[in-house]
């Protein structure tokens, strides 16, 4: 969200940007996306690259590409079959954000990177602040999800850029000289911090030419990025698709999920190698779920069962189970939601026909 969001405001303001947007993240995806947009003579186009990438491939690329400016959002407990635990992702995003030239940006609620700059300051570029405010944090069941250091904590850094409130799809921020409402793509605050690291990005890119006026429009302009609180049509049904990637996703999107939901799908597929962090998931805010399905299926029904969430049809045939899920009388309040992890996502992306690039190049 933060990428599609920071290049669309980098646009707003007149430059053109060469982009990743599919979230092809990883150094291969990387290349390909390149190839994907140069000529001939392999020259792209643009004033500007602004890119996604994934905290294991950073390091390397940025060997080759070097970077006027990084942004660092947080530390999460995610996939922990690759990383081991989160203190080897602190050190990944210490190693992308030494590369920058001219600014970092970090997240001033995240103690992994409140610790990273104290103990690498001289080895970084200018550093700049974003977060939200304490009375916003304490309202919010999960905060931001970070992964804890289980160390004494440092004094929070000064934010440049602050989320001061959130209320479902709307947050109010303030940045210096400014202050205004930005609407979200999606409830919670992940949304929030997302639109508040985009636009802090933006101030330190633009310096003095920075329009924060402009930027709020841009944003509230801006539609979810695909299967992030996404609103899709299936033959005349409305259907939110959300994604969730790891605990802390899984997590903060269940929180926000609107109460007494009449329709869910859950589906887990080939991603998640290692199931047992469903395990570290609170699901009480979910009442039942009609339809689980995808290669982990067996795995997140029994889950939820432990959690004592009623599941009426378990299918790990993902174009099955859906043809039965979208087979049930529609919701009494509100629309259908599917709640899923990226390989399930796209496979039933695929499925549905939804493969048109504008669905991803936002």
């Amino acid at each position: 969200c933060i990428t599609s969001r920071a290049a669309a405001v980098v646009r707003a303001h007149g430059l053109e940007v060469f982009s990743n947007p599919s979230t092809a993240n990883i150094t291969q995806g990387f290349y390909s996306a390149i190839i994907e947009r140069s000529n001939i003579l392999g020259r792209i186009r643009g004033d500007v690259a602004i890119l996604e990438m994934d905290e294991g491939h950073a390091a390397e690329i940025l060997t080759d590409v070097k970077a006027r400016q990084v942004t660092v959002l947080n530390v999460l407990a995610d996939q922990l079959d690759r990383f081991i635990e989160p203190s080897v992702v602190a050190q990944k995003l210490a190693t992308a954000a030494k590369s920058a030239t001219n600014a970092v940006v970090m997240n001033a609620d995240d103690q992994n990177l409140v610790r990273l700059f104290d103990a690498e300051q001289a080895n970084l570029a200018e550093v700049s602040w974003f977060g939200v405010s304490a009375e916003v944090m304490q309202a919010s069941k999960n905060g931001q999800g970070i992964a804890q250091t289980y160390l004494p904590g440092l004094d929070r850094p000064l934010s440049a850029a602050t989320v001061d409130s959130l209320s479902g799809r709307t947050a109010t921020v303030a940045m210096p000289d400014a202050a205004g409402t930005v609407q979200l793509p999606n409830r919670g605050l992940h949304f929030a911090v997302d639109a508040i690291a985009a636009l802090e990005s933006a101030r330190r890119f633009f310096d003095h030419d920075f329009d924060f006026e402009l930027s709020v429009a841009t944003l509230n302009a801006l539609p979810p990025v695909f299967a992030r609180g996404e609103l899709v049509v299936v033959n005349g049904n409305p259907i939110e698709f959300v994604l969730v990637q790891n605990p802390a996703s899984f997590q903060l999107n269940l929180d926000n999920l609107p109460p007494d939901l009449d329709r869910v799908m859950v589906a887990i597929g080939r991603d998640v190698h290692d199931p047992s962090w469903l395990w570290t998931v609170d699901f009480s805010n979910l009442k039942h779920v009609d339809v689980v399905s995808g290669f982990n299926a067996a795995e997140m029904a029994l889950r939820l069962h432990y959690s004592n969430v009623p599941v009426e049809v378990l299918d790990d045939n993902l174009a099955k189970a859906f043809d039965q899920f979208m087979s049930l009388e529609e919701p009494k309040i509100g629309h259908r939601t599917v709640i899923f992890s990226a390989d399930s996502m796209r496979r039933m992306r695929r499925q549905l026909g939804f493969t048109d690039p504008e669905d991803v190049d936002r």
